[in-house]
């Protein structure tokens, strides 16, 4: 099924992210965390792209094969492009539809060192050249703060209307913990013409390391709201999950109460957190998609 089905079924749409091990990586670990998010009835795991946007050893889709497949989730693999030739992008995709995967995440990957650009230079590239094929679903980022090679948010979405001209059915955004920031961003967007759906990304943060490397990744910002979380509890490693599920518990409510198409839930490979999110959060959502199947019935 594409995820633009999803979307048209459902009034919010809950999802996670996974990253597949590395290339030596315990493959059985990865497999136990999607016993665990399958109990959770996700409506679709995306899976991220090997690391450094390698073709070679890439287990991405692998797993989204067997997230598809094996495990009856709908699936959506993250592809890169900064790297690729047409030929190799050809090559992924004749892949992906063999092994019945309809969705992707068009992206264009980091770009690091010297890196010598293949035959797409953006991600709007790739998406027009996907569109071509016309067998896929094609989801696209999105920046709540802006991209951090823009120079202003206005820029930013200048580009997202391009990549929503070129062909993404919807959005996903980056992470980001203060959800005035979104509605602001959703505004803008909003007044740019692009109305496909958008899903909210969520990072429970659990534990110190992970806001230094959220800052020196996205430069996410922090509400002091957060950050007193953070200082209170950073010496106490549980109570630090906690707090840490609680915000985003809180975000995320406050988001599907706000009328937010989706929450994309970057879990970490961690169940455990997911699980605890989703404990807390289900309720609320099958309420709201109850109530947008009881008036439709309606109309």
């Amino acid at each position: 099924m594409r995820i633009s089905e999803i979307f048209n079924k459902k009034e919010v749409v809950i999802s996670f992210e996974i990253f597949p091990p590395k290339p030596n990586g315990d493959v059985d670990k990865i497999y136990n965390t999607l016993d665990e998010l399958k109990i959770l009835n996700p409506d679709y795991i995306s899976v991220t792209y090997g690391a450094g946007g390698s073709f070679i050893n890439n287990k991405t889709i692998d797993l989204a094969s067997k997230v598809k497949n094996e495990y009856n989730i709908e699936s959506v693999a993250h592809l890169t492009c900064i790297k690729s030739t047409k030929k190799d992008i050809d090559k992924i995709l004749k892949l992906l539809k063999n092994n019945n995967i309809e969705n992707i995440l068009a992206l264009r990957g980091d770009v690091t060192g010297n890196c010598t650009c293949g035959d797409f230079k953006y991600a709007s590239d790739l998406i027009s050249y996907v569109k071509m094929y016309n067998d896929f679903n094609i989801a696209g980022a999105c920046y709540p703060e802006g991209h951090p090679a823009c120079v202003t948010l206005d820029e930013d979405i200048r580009n997202l209307k391009l990549k929503v001209d070129c062909g993404v059915n919807n959005l996903v955004s980056q992470l980001f913990f203060d959800n005035n920031i979104f509605y602001n961003f959703l505004d803008k967007v909003y007044s740019a013409n692009i109305d496909i759906p958008i899903q909210a990304g969520v990072m429970p943060v659990v534990n110190k390391k992970q806001i230094e490397r959220i800052i020196s990744l996205c430069g996410a910002t922090f509400p002091k709201k957060f950050m007193k979380i953070v200082d209170k509890y950073e010496y106490d490693a549980i109570a630090l999950r906690d707090a840490g599920i609680a915000y985003s518990v809180e975000q995320i409510i406050d988001l599907v109460s706000s009328e937010v198409k989706g929450v994309h839930i970057y879990t970490m490979n961690n169940p455990i957190v997911a699980k605890s999110i989703i404990n807390n959060i289900s309720s609320i959502v099958s309420c709201i998609n109850k109530r947008s199947i009881d008036e439709f019935g309606r109309n």
